[in-house]
């Protein structure tokens, strides 16, 4: 069984490129993005893929987004419990509702315990959303859902999914830094939720990677993804994980 793999990339078009995300880094940064236009490189990874993985032909629910179809309630809280600490999320279904729907539903089925926090820019955003499992992110590679229309604005605490341009939404998710990122906002990106409790553990996650390669020294995503944690693990050690996450 054939493995299509996401590319989930930073600088995937010149469209995602937006310039002076900080002070300190004058030099252009991309918006939070993962892969819809990579396609053709997603495909060649594919064939490299283990594509043998008897877990790609179970019916465990995390390895069928077709499933994962609950509606959200109107607002509700999710803990993340992180090598740094506890972090609570309140989502409101009003402002994202697919954005809302999309996370509920990733959360009941522990997609996000054990993931990475991969791309964490000083000033701008930090992000997470890709499997440890190749196999689990194969198979989210075309579960794409429709875009909302931004409410809230992308300011300081505010949770939004990361996209490649229109209706690409899928797993990856990133927490804003800063006010400044408001200009995100007329690119489409649409927050769901915000930081409630523990914003200061989300500040003390680990940056020293910086923005991800090629641009930055963070992590290769389509290697992070091809090859899961085992790559993080034996080239990037000081990234924080979450260790799980719990509705409230």
């Amino acid at each position: 069984m054939r493995v299509r793999l996401p590319f989930s990339v930073a600088l995937l078009a010149a469209t995602l490129v937006v310039s002076g995300c900080s002070q300190e880094k004058p030099s252009s940064q991309a918006a939070p993005a993962t892969s819809a236009s990579a396609a053709s490189t997603a495909a060649s990874a594919a064939s490299a893929a283990s594509p043998t993985s008897s877990a790609l032909t179970g019916d465990a629910p995390i390895f069928h987004p077709e499933r994962a179809k609950e509606q959200a309630p109107e607002t509700y809280k999710v803990k993340l419990t992180t090598t740094k600490g506890d972090v609570v999320i309140q989502v409101t279904r009003a402002w994202s509702p697919g954005g809302a729907d999309r996370f509920y539903n990733l959360v009941k089925l522990g997609f996000y315990d054990g993931v990475r926090l991969h791309r964490a820019v000083e000033g701008f955003m930090v992000q997470f959303g890709v499997h440890p499992n190749p196999s689990v992110n194969g198979a989210w590679f075309n579960a794409f859902f429709p875009d909302d229309k931004p409410v809230k604005s992308n300011k300081r605490g505010m949770v939004t999914f990361a996209m490649a341009g229109p209706n690409t939404r899928t797993t990856q998710v990133f927490i804003n830094y800063a006010d400044k990122n408001a200009r995100l906002d007329s690119m489409g990106f649409a927050p769901f939720g915000e930081v409630v409790e523990g914003m200061s553990v989300v500040d003390s996650f680990y940056k020293g990677y910086g923005e991800l390669a090629p641009q930055g020294k963070g992590p290769n995503p389509f290697l992070m993804q091809r090859e899961g944690d085992a790559y993080i693990e034996k080239n990037f050690p000081e990234l924080d994980t979450i260790k799980s996450t719990t509705l409230l």
